[in-house]
């Protein structure tokens, strides 16, 4: 039986959630129509966007379906959006560097307004360079949309976002926090982070592939549609609703919301996994971290040598690098972070989920302790 430890790639569907699409499917209505059919489905959305408002401190009409995180993302990340009703500007976007890349790509923003926010060692941004340069943007008369996440999705370093969310209240500009990593790991509330937008994924929390939502901390605040055409989601994103995907949505939200033993659990399991693992370096282990996410390097050994091996073992991972054309890269992350090229091109990356075992866990360690082991200095030389 193989074992899933990539989660932070996309959680299996919970057997609640699983059960709630099913029943969704059944359903042969429109959430638009006015007959019966069509208020139950309607019904359906409408509790789901109650439970998603619930588990981040938000008002329901705050928050819009999308087709996912990197679409959310991509909505809000627009130089153009209205404040009660009266067009405003972004003037400029400050990224961090260490974001995934549905955001460090810019949305519609042109090249020359985004600047990337530097990080320390750790992945976390450098407060000072954010403080300064929102005080420039200020002095300027210019205003600007700040975009950091809550976590990240390779390292699980968790960014300092209330400081950021003071900073940028001060300097009268907005905050963008991504925080589709933390739902189901941490409690995620718009008003304490003190972000304007939130952006989350249900997939990442043992939802359903393709729905995600923009969460607006108040109505005040509205984007313009990335898909227009009919009023669905209150002119928000045109479209008929995927219904069951929502549904599912909605019930994965609410288990996360009354889940408040499955963080310390996943933390106690990642800490024992990472003392057993021999050889292994964690990259940003000094840093707070998501509770399930563990980065790791074998010095002189490959991640693409790890990952096929575990895999034929019957374990799911993932590389903290990024593949394209079959030719694996150094992640950007770690890049920025400072880490080696050498032990960057070793990154791989274990994330815990709601049904992970100590088992799981236990086999997981022994397998990659045989792995490593069996490889002598030379095989790892050339691994490298």
């Amino acid at each position: 039986m193989r074992i899933f430890l990539d989660h932070n790639a996309g959680s299996p569907l919970r057997p609640q959630v699983k059960h709630a699409v099913i029943e969704a499917l059944d359903m042969a209505a429109n959430g638009s129509s006015v007959y019966q059919e069509g208020r139950k489905a309607k019904g359906l959305i409408e509790r789901s966007r109650q439970a998603i408002a619930d588990m981040v401190g938000a008002a329901p009409s705050g928050v819009t379906f999308t087709g996912g995180g990197s679409e959310a993302n991509a909505t809000v990340l627009q130089p153009k959006f209205t404040e009660k009703g009266k067009p405003r500007r972004f003037d400029r976007l400050l990224v961090s560097a260490t974001e995934h890349d549905s955001v460090l790509k810019g949305g519609s923003f042109a090249s020359e307004q985004i600047e990337i926010i530097p990080v320390d060692g750790n992945g976390i941004v450098e407060l000072s360079w954010l403080s300064d340069r929102l005080d420039d943007v200020q002095s300027a008369d210019e205003c600007a949309l700040v975009a950091v996440m809550l976590a990240n999705n390779e390292t699980g370093v968790r960014q300092p976002v209330e400081d950021i969310g003071n900073l940028v209240a001060d300097s009268g500009s907005y905050f963008l926090c991504d925080a589709i990593q933390g739902p189901g790991k941490l409690a995620v509330d718009i008003k304490k982070i003190g972000a304007h937008f939130l952006t989350l994924s249900a997939h990442k929390m043992g939802g359903p592939q393709g729905v995600g939502a923009i969460v607006r901390r108040t109505e005040a605040y509205a984007f313009h549609p990335l898909i227009r055409g009919g009023g669905q989601e209150s002119y928000g994103r045109a479209g008929t609703e995927n219904i069951a995907a929502i549904h599912g949505f909605g019930v994965a939200a609410q288990i996360v919301a009354q889940d408040t033993s499955s963080a310390e659990r996943m933390e106690n399991l990642r800490d024992a996994m990472e003392q057993g693992l021999s050889g292994a370096t964690v990259l940003g282990a000094t840093a707070a971290r998501l509770p399930n996410t563990s980065c790791i390097s074998v010095p002189g050994l490959a991640a693409e040598t790890m990952l096929i091996s575990l895999d034929l073992q019957g374990f799911a991972v993932s590389s903290g690098s990024a593949c394209s054309s079959g030719k694996v890269g150094i992640s950007h992350v770690l890049m920025a972070m400072g880490v080696a090229p050498e032990e960057a091109r070793g990154a791989m990356r274990i994330s815990l989920g709601w049904n992970t075992s100590e088992d799981d866990v236990k086999q997981f360690t022994d397998a990659f302790n045989k792995m490593t082991a069996a490889l002598s200095p030379k095989q790892r030389e050339t691994a490298a």
